[in-house]
């Protein structure tokens, strides 16, 4: 089977709330092979890179403020990259549905986030949607040298990431 690379990034609120560990360990435990880690303050650019796609949304404001940490007063993530065959259906299954409140109860956004009386979702965690989106991302979140092995056996056009290195 085609291995797969994901990015999933611990949001703001699993830091503020003290469960880097055990989430970490939820997707630890996939049998995935972690491939890079880092903690990164996220800037408004970065955070607005990331979430582009939704860009002219009412909630485009607030989902940005949320990854970097404003609700929280948290301006930092943890990124992951992960490898293995199925990497994205994998992690989204341990994730969860992106609103909490439709999650599977066993699930990490099921189990630990909420929507505030504000209708924001404290989802917790990003995964990558599918593959085209994950070397978006991860072009966005690490440059090569930060990430354990080549993971692209051509070069990514350089329009997908703001940082020099991936050609």
């Amino acid at each position: 089977m085609k291995k797969e690379i994901v990015l999933i990034l611990l949001k703001p609120d699993v830091i503020h709330k003290g469960l880097a560990g055990y989430v970490l360990d939820r997707f630890n435990l996939t049998g995935l092979e972690l491939l890079a880690m880092k903690i990164v303050k996220v800037t408004k650019p970065l955070a607005e890179a990331h979430y582009g796609h939704l860009k002219g949304q009412a909630f485009f404001g607030d989902i940005v403020n949320y990854l970097q940490g404003t609700l929280h007063g948290r301006e930092k993530v943890i990124a992951l990259v992960y490898e293995g065959p199925r990497a994205i259906s994998v992690c989204r299954k341990v994730a969860g549905a992106t609103n909490p409140e439709n999650a599977q109860p066993k699930s990490i956004r099921g189990s630990l986030g909420r929507v505030t009386t504000k209708g924001v979702y404290e989802n917790l965690v990003h995964v990558s949607s599918d593959h085209k989106e994950a070397r978006r991302e991860i072009a966005l979140w690490f440059s090569p040298e930060e990430i354990g092995k080549d993971i692209y056996p051509i070069k990514i056009e350089k329009k997908l990431s703001s940082k020099k290195g991936w050609k």
